[in-house]
């Protein structure tokens, strides 16, 4: 992997290998034995994504290069690819990148001789939302063969719906979405039910929040929760077994009712707790095939790495 922009760019082989890595490396964080500098570019809002970046790279001995947009040459316009450019060239060994852009990632990777990872690419894709989202169901269930996955909300403007319909249909999973009507997207050919079938058939419920950023119209959404939501209701017609996964910033009471967030069947704060060791396994592994990390010389660590 030059870069790790698309989940798509996986094989089923390579996806299993990281989830199994980052499962290891809750075990043994194995920090690297190298000085690597790492620069978080994110150009549009986060919590989760750009902390848990953070947070792994630390864990992994990383010297973080932590970037503000309003303070930043930016606000003079200076292109993303030139502030690339200069992270590069102040000695940046990988660049983590969010930006409103669908395209930014073609703009970059042919311009650049350091890794990109892609924590956000406008409306077009987020992989690493969707291997933290592969590695709470796999923990959950043991294999995506057979299940049903309905994503439900925000369709339409959703880079995460986009990634994990596409991965989860390649290991096996059957794919519905769920979707008020001005939240479709005809593009992607997923199949749309209603919420009440979605709950009744589905192992887990995958809610989007509605963003409103993207489409630049907050509306009216008091009659939302119980029309396509998550209510109290519907959680009971659940399958028994079935969780309910949120990528976040919650709506509360709007595409889920407030107390279901912290229910005994959400996963919603686990995810985030597995997004820090997928993005280290990731981070890991892209390192590794640019031969940026050292060769591990003592027997222990050999093995540690081996057993990874």
């Amino acid at each position: 992997m030059q870069h790790f922009t698309s989940v798509s760019q996986l094989t089923k082989e390579e996806i299993y290998s990281l989830l199994e890595m980052a499962e290891a490396l809750k075990e043994k964080p194995l920090p690297l034995s190298k000085q690597i500098f790492v620069a978080n570019l994110f150009y549009e809002p986060s919590t989760r994504t750009k902390m848990s970046f953070t947070v792994a790279e630390r864990k992994l001995g990383m010297e973080v290069l932590d970037f503000h947009q309003e303070s930043s040459s930016a606000t003079k316009g200076e292109s993303l690819y030139d502030t690339a450019k200069t992270f590069e060239a102040i000695g940046a060994d990988m660049l983590v990148i969010r930006h409103a852009s669908d395209h930014w990632i073609e703009e970059l990777q042919d311009g650049l001789s350091i890794p990109i990872l892609n924590a956000g690419a406008g409306e077009a894709e987020h992989p690493t939302q969707c291997m933290l989202d592969l590695l709470t169901i796999y923990q959950e269930f043991g294999s995506f063969q057979g299940l049903q996955i309905a994503i439900a909300g925000d369709i339409k403007h959703s880079r995460v719906a986009k990634s994990n319909a596409e991965a989860l249909t390649r290991l096996g999973a059957k794919v519905v979405f769920s979707a008020a009507p001005e939240f479709i997207d005809d593009s992607l050919p997923i199949p749309y039910i209603g919420m009440d079938e979605a709950v009744r058939k589905s192992d887990v419920i995958m809610l989007l929040r509605i963003q409103h950023e993207r489409h630049g119209n907050e509306g009216d959404y008091a009659e939302y929760l119980e029309r396509y939501g998550l209510t109290k209701e519907r959680e009971q017609q659940m399958l028994a077994h079935a969780i309910i996964m949120h990528p976040a910033p919650v709506n509360r009471g709007i595409e889920i009712d407030s107390s279901l967030v912290e229910c005994e069947r959400s996963r919603i704060f686990k995810q985030m707790n597995n997004g820090v060791y997928i993005r280290m396994a990731i981070m890991k592994r892209i390192l590794g095939e640019w031969g940026k990390l050292n060769e591990i010389t003592t027997k222990k660590r050999q093995e540690a790495i081996v057993s990874i």
